[in-house]
């Protein structure tokens, strides 16, 4: 095809070849890290390519942004130092007094800033069932909520919340709404499709993909004013991510399709094997077609439903303590997303305020052989007396 055709690429050729970009001056398929922190002005003391800083103006996270825009189909991105710095800048970027409707059962981390931080910033808050559309309506006020908060699938239940019904229901209210959409991808979901105003990542996760980036993202459909609120914000704070830390993400970002596809698959194998298993009382996985919220999932989640879910341990805390003590190749360790798998008992990570039952154990599926991974769990599961 002629290089003048324009040719919709697939998102994960986009992913692959990071964009498509070559180096200009060698030709390089690898782009370069950037560490300077200045850019000197040129002989009539005018900014180069509008580069003074490198707070705002990195050409390697740059790179990373336009990138995850294309991804997400958004109209501009932003990238922060973690997660959790993506999720307050929207937040910050209220004003007290705003109301946020956000479901109960939000990223442990993001409610206990909510309760925390956010009631002392001024904001008012409201937590509700997560995917109960008739909750989030009741409890949006029109013309003080601003913001709708949703993050599906949810961590670590598995609930699937209707994005687009959601949508509908913000707007109509003149609120925005807001997807974490970590555990999807997108690979799987693009929330601004479906009608949200900002999409936000934990690119520590799955984006990065490789368990050695702390990072996070928000990609736009518009550039309305809370927008350049939110982006304003991230400079007068300097939430930015170092070139090395963007360089890696973006290097994990080139497998990310192989890697979503792979981990989905497997976590649907595993909990397709162990549902009915007599040492479980539940699986959780929205791709098991008895989860009640199978039906939305396969609507909003194209080709697969995410490489997280959790299963339920006949016995309570002790027993499932004992299953995450004994497996041989699944990690106990915090996080997700990450190409190993891991296996995690929620409620001791969150500790006393956890509303996590303790029976349960959250396993976020990586890259191994399926069959090892399954084997694992039960050899683990054979452990405990019930």
């Amino acid at each position: 095809m002629s290089k003048n055709n324009e040719y919709k690429r697939h998102p994960s050729t986009l992913a692959a070849q990071a964009n498509g970009w070559l180096d200009p001056s060698t030709n390089a398929v690898i782009p370069s890290i950037h560490p300077s922190t200045t850019y000197a002005r040129d002989s009539d003391y005018e900014l180069v390519d509008g580069r003074g800083y490198t707070r705002d103006e990195n050409p390697t996270y740059l790179q990373v942004e336009s990138l995850l825009n294309k991804l997400e189909g958004g109209k501009e991105a932003l990238l922060f130092a973690s997660g959790m710095a993506a999720a307050t800048a929207i937040l910050l970027s209220l004003k007290p007094g705003d109301h946020v409707v956000a479901p109960s059962d939000v990223y442990f981390g993001l409610r206990s800033w909510l309760k925390k931080v956010g009631i002392r910033w001024g904001l008012k808050i409201d937590f509700v069932e997560a995917g109960n559309l008739g909750a989030i309506s009741e409890s949006i006020i029109h013309g003080v909520t601003k913001i709708v908060w949703i993050e599906t699938p949810c961590n670590p239940m598995c609930t699937i919340t209707d994005i687009r019904a959601v949508a509908d229901i913000t707007h109509t209210a003149g609120a925005k709404l807001v997807v974490d959409s970590t555990l999807a991808t997108p690979v799987l979901t693009q929330p601004l499709s479906l009608g949200a105003d900002i999409v936000m990542h934990s690119a520590t996760k799955y984006l990065n993909g490789h368990s050695d980036v702390l990072a996070g993202a928000l990609i736009t459909a518009g550039d309305d004013e809370l927008w350049k609120r939110i982006s304003d914000l991230r400079y007068q704070n300097g939430g930015v991510l170092g070139p090395f830390e963007s360089w890696l993400l973006l290097r994990g970002i080139r497998t990310l399709f192989l890697r979503v596809e792979r981990s989905s698959s497997t976590a649907l194998s595993i909990a397709n094997y162990f549902t009915g298993n007599s040492r479980l009382t539940e699986v959780l996985y929205p791709g098991l077609k008895n989860h009640k919220d199978y039906k939305v999932a396969a609507q909003q989640m194209i080709g697969g439903f995410g490489g997280v879910l959790s299963i339920r341990i006949k016995g309570g805390r002790n027993a499932a303590l004992s299953v995450a003590k004994s497996v041989k190749i699944f990690v106990p360790a915090t996080s997700l997303g990450g190409v190993e798998s891991l296996i995690e008992h929620r409620s001791t990570v969150e500790g006393l305020e956890s509303s996590v039952p303790d029976d349960l154990l959250r396993l976020s599926v990586g890259i191994e052989d399926p069959n090892d991974l399954i084997a694992d769990i039960d050899q683990a599961l054979s452990n405990i007396q019930i």
